[in-house]
C-alpha cells in the first residue's frame, strides 16, 4: 500500500488550504472529502478579501482545481478513525473500507450549528436566517431585523447590541430568556425593542421571512432574523486518538493547528469556532507549514542521516 506524506480530512477551505501548501511543498497529498460543507446552505460568502459574493460552492472548486494542479488528490468519502502505527505512523479508516497510510494528518472537518428548536427556523438558515452580521449583515442593512435568543445567554444578549448596528428597526425576542432590569435598560438605551414570549414559529413562504409567531400575541413582522448555535465540533476522531482538549471542551491546539499528538493537526473550526472562512483558510496554510518545517523536514533530515555513510578516506 503506497503511503501518503499528509491525509488531510476535511475538503472545506482550512483542508483545501492546508492541501494547497503541503502540494507546493512537494509532498504526496489527498484530501478526504464528505462533502458536508458548513456553510452550504448560502448562496453567497462575504468578507473574504477578493472573494466577496462568490458563490460557496465556486470557491470550493476552485480549490479542489488548485489542489490538484500541484499533485494533490481528492477522494470522495468520509473518515472514521485515525490509528497510530508502528514508526511514527498513521492509518486513516474510511466508511468505505480501506484506509490510507500516511506520515501525518490535517483535521479540518470543522464544526455543526446546532439551532434552537423552533418551527421555521432550520428552512430558512443560511438564506435570511443567519449567525453571523460581518458575513450577512450588510445585505440586510436597514431591513426589519430580530434577534432570537438561544441557550448561550451572554451571546444572545451581546448578539442583539451588535445586530443594532446594522438596522434602526431591531427587535429582541428573549424566547426563554428571563430578562433583568438592567439587561433591558442597556437594549432600550441601544433603541432595541423587546418583545417578551416564547417564540413558537417563525413563518416565512416563498419569497423568505415574514415574521415571527409567538406563544401569545400578534406575529412580529421581520424580514430577517439572527440566531446563537451551539457550535459543535466535529471533532470525533481526533478524541477517539487521545488529542487533549482545553476547558471549553475543544481539541487544544498551538497557534499553527499542532495537537498534542506529534504528527496531527487540527485548523480551523474543528477547533475555532470564531474562524471565518478567511481565517480558517489562512490556519490551513499555516497548519501545512508548521507540519511540513517542525515534523516532516525533520524527520527527513534524521532518515538521511541514519542512512549516510561517509566517504572513506582518500589514501
Amino acid at each position: 500500500m503506497a503511503e501518503y506524506d499528509v491525509v488531510v480530512v476535511g475538503g472545506g477551505v482550512a483542508g483545501l488550504s492546508a492541501a494547497l501548501m503541503l502540494g507546493r511543498s512537494r509532498r504526496r497529498v489527498v484530501v478526504v472529502d464528505a462533502g458536508e460543507p458548513r456553510n452550504a446552505p448560502a448562496s453567497h460568502l462575504h468578507g473574504f478579501l477578493s472573494r466577496d459574493g462568490m458563490d460557496p460552492a465556486e470557491l470550493l472548486s476552485t480549490g479542489r482545481r488548485e489542489v490538484a494542479s500541484y499533485g494533490g488528490e481528492l477522494l470522495s468519502g468520509r473518515a472514521v478513525g485515525i490509528d497510530r502505527l508502528e514508526g511514527e505512523r498513521f492509518a486513516v479508516r474510511l466508511a468505505e473500507g480501506g484506509r490510507l497510510d500516511t506520515r501525518a494528518v490535517v483535521v479540518a472537518t470543522g464544526l455543526r450549528d446546532e439551532l434552537p428548536e423552533i418551527p421555521g427556523l432550520r428552512q430558512r438558515w443560511g438564506q435570511d436566517v443567519h449567525f453571523c452580521p460581518y458575513c450577512h449583515g450588510y445585505e440586510v442593512r436597514d431591513s426589519a431585523l430580530g434577534v432570537i435568543g438561544g441557550e448561550d445567554r451572554a451571546f444572545s444578549l451581546r448578539q442583539a447590541q451588535l445586530i443594532r448596528q446594522w438596522s434602526d428597526d431591531m427587535v429582541f425576542f428573549p424566547h426563554r430568556i428571563e430578562l433583568e432590569a438592567h439587561e433591558r435598560e442597556l437594549l432600550a438605551a441601544r433603541g432595541v425593542r423587546i418583545v417578551d414570549g416564547e417564540v413558537t414559529r417563525i413563518v416565512s413562504d416563498e419569497t423568505g421571512v415574514r415574521g415571527v409567531e409567538l406563544a401569545e400575541g400578534p406575529m412580529v413582522r421581520r424580514t430577517a432574523l439572527f440566531v446563537g448555535p451551539r457550535f459543535v465540533p466535529s471533532d470525533e476522531i481526533l478524541t477517539a486518538l487521545g488529542c487533549e482538549v482545553n476547558d471549553e471542551g475543544w481539541v487544544a491546539t498551538d497557534r499553527t493547528g499542532r495537537t498534542s499528538i506529534d504528527g496531527v493537526w487540527a485548523p480551523g473550526n474543528v477547533v475555532d469556532p470564531t474562524a471565518q472562512l478567511i481565517n480558517a483558510a489562512a490556519a490551513g496554510s499555516a497548519a501545512a507549514i508548521a507540519l511540513n518545517n517542525q515534523y516532516l523536514v525533520p524527520a527527513d533530515v534524521e532518515k538521511a542521516l541514519n542512512g549516510h555513510t561517509d566517504p572513506l578516506p582518500a589514501n
